[in-house]
């Protein structure tokens, strides 16, 4: 909405020099913002940074320019507000990432309306040149905006539809796909040089062309992409709706909307290579899609055979908890699912206070999206010095007397490791498998993890299933605790 706000006013004469001034500062105030979201302790602090920069920012351009639709844009902003507050204050954790990919398809889609807005009238936006056509790099700017909101705005949409269970999350191969992908993308390229230096009269087919191919593409490029891969994609598509605000931003000269698009479009960037390091990826197979999906589908179905494994109890697994020297906790979909933090940390605190060390491992993909663990279990008030990543603790396993998984399945599965046909060969896990004694709490032996692949952990020796739900589960082990 803000997007649209300051797209919207981005027009007209200079921009005062007090205005420069305040886009600087809420630069600064959006930088302060990422910079606080980097840890839970200081995410509050982040946001209000955040929302105090968008402030300054839709406040300075509304009153810098000449808005002849003052009390639209004002209902627009307020309708827009009380969405957000009321989403905001219904949607729940496990909804996060479908809902995340929902709003960068909506910033995808602003990119696109304002670049058409300023093709159709670009007099309103101070683009039109004498002889009534528009700059060649005006132009460009427009294309590559346009081009990238259509590619963020339909690739969220299948991400979204993946992410909440719309739509299917295994790979959707389509024969020739990177051929096809490659010569729609050297399409885009085209049209996008033939539309900065056409004719005015002839610059209509080719911006519809290049906005068609544009939406085509992101269905094409997010499609072909598994399960597993779904945390990348969505931080990378937080990198496009930069990228296509900051393209924006040049063609309107707004100062803000270049400096916002830039650092949303870098962060995401950054943030999609952090993910595929953490996952062993190169980006360039996550993004060329399908990486892994012929071997996965060949994985998942050899799990349909049945394989013996130990049960156990609310009691059994209060026992061993309580004899233990050190227990490490991992955390994952299923607990999000449940709501099961408060339980785990009252579960552990019982344990604290029995003379055990109690840390929590946390995968970089852990939930889905990064940083969702972290989230949950700030939410619970577990203290933050016992959260620790997958690299500071992996080594702490091989001294564990309890690993305790709680709704985790990929980021603990050994296949990562072993298997070299698993579609999550090679990424990173916890190794569970070197602790003396391993809880795994899931619904039922039925179903598999995100990536669609059975875990060998199931079945080690040292394994006890604890099958229910799982703050049903660690309730009961709390009980048993107390």
């Amino acid at each position: 909405m803000t997007f649209s706000v300051l797209a919207a006013a981005a027009h007209g004469g200079g921009t005062p020099a007090w205005a420069m001034l305040a886009y600087l500062v809420s630069g600064v105030f959006f930088i302060l913002a990422l910079r606080g979201l980097s840890s839970p302790a200081s995410s509050r602090a982040g946001n209000r940074f955040g929302m105090a920069g968008m402030l300054i920012a839709v406040a300075t351009t509304l009153v810098t320019h000449d808005i002849a639709n003052l009390p639209e844009i004002g209902i627009a902003i307020f309708l827009g507000g009380i969405l957000g507050f009321t989403i905001a204050r219904r949607i729940a954790m496990t909804q996060m990432p479908e809902l995340v990919a929902a709003f960068h398809s909506l910033v995808g889609l602003a990119a696109v309306l304002v670049g058409w807005a300023a093709y159709l009238n670009p007099g309103a936006f101070g683009l039109l040149l004498a002889d009534g056509g528009i700059s060649p790099v005006s132009k460009i700017e427009m294309g590559l905006g346009i081009a990238i909101g259509a590619i963020t705005f339909s690739g969220s949409v299948i991400a979204f539809a993946k992410l909440s269970g719309k739509m299917s999350g295994a790979p959707i191969l389509l024969p020739a796909r990177h051929v096809i992908n490659l010569g729609t993308l050297a399409a885009i390229i085209v049209l996008t040089g033939l539309f900065a230096v056409a004719a005015p009269t002839e610059t209509m087919t080719l911006i519809v062309a290049l906005t068609v191919l544009s939406f085509a593409i992101g269905f094409l490029l997010i499609i072909p992409i598994g399960g597993a891969d779904m945390p990348v994609v969505v931080s990378m598509l937080n990198s496009y709706s930069g990228w296509a605000a900051a393209a924006m931003g040049f063609t309107l000269g707004n100062t803000a909307m270049i400096i916002t698009g830039a650092l949303v479009g870098s962060s995401g960037a950054i943030l999609s290579y952090i993910m595929c390091r953490a996952m062993n990826r190169s980006f360039i197979s996550v993004i060329a899609g399908g990486f892994g999906a012929e071997s996965g589908a060949t994985a998942a179905a050899g799990g349909g055979e049945q394989r013996p494994y130990k049960q156990g109890s609310a009691e059994d697994a209060a026992f061993m908890l309580e004899q233990a020297e050190k227990v490490i906790i991992i955390p994952g979909y299923g607990m999000a699912v449940a709501q099961a933090q408060h339980a785990l940390r009252e579960m552990a605190d019982l344990l604290k206070e029995k003379g055990v060390e109690v840390k929590y491992a946390i995968h970089p993909v852990a939930g889905r999206m990064p940083g969702h663990m972290n989230v949950l279990l700030a939410e619970a008030n577990v203290p933050y010095d016992e959260v620790c990543e997958l690299e500071d603790i992996n080594s702490e396993f091989a001294q564990c007397d309890v690993a305790f998984i709680i709704g985790a399945n990929d980021v603990v599965n050994p296949a990562a490791k072993t298997d070299k046909t698993s579609p999550i060969y090679g990424m990173p896990v916890f190794d569970v498998d070197k602790a003396k004694q391993v809880f795994f709490i899931k619904r039922s032996m039925g179903g598999v993890g995100y990536a669609g692949v059975d875990n060998d952990v199931f079945y080690m020796n040292q394994t006890v299933m604890l099958l229910a739900d799982a703050k049903k589960m660690v309730e009961e082990i709390v009980k048993a605790l107390d």
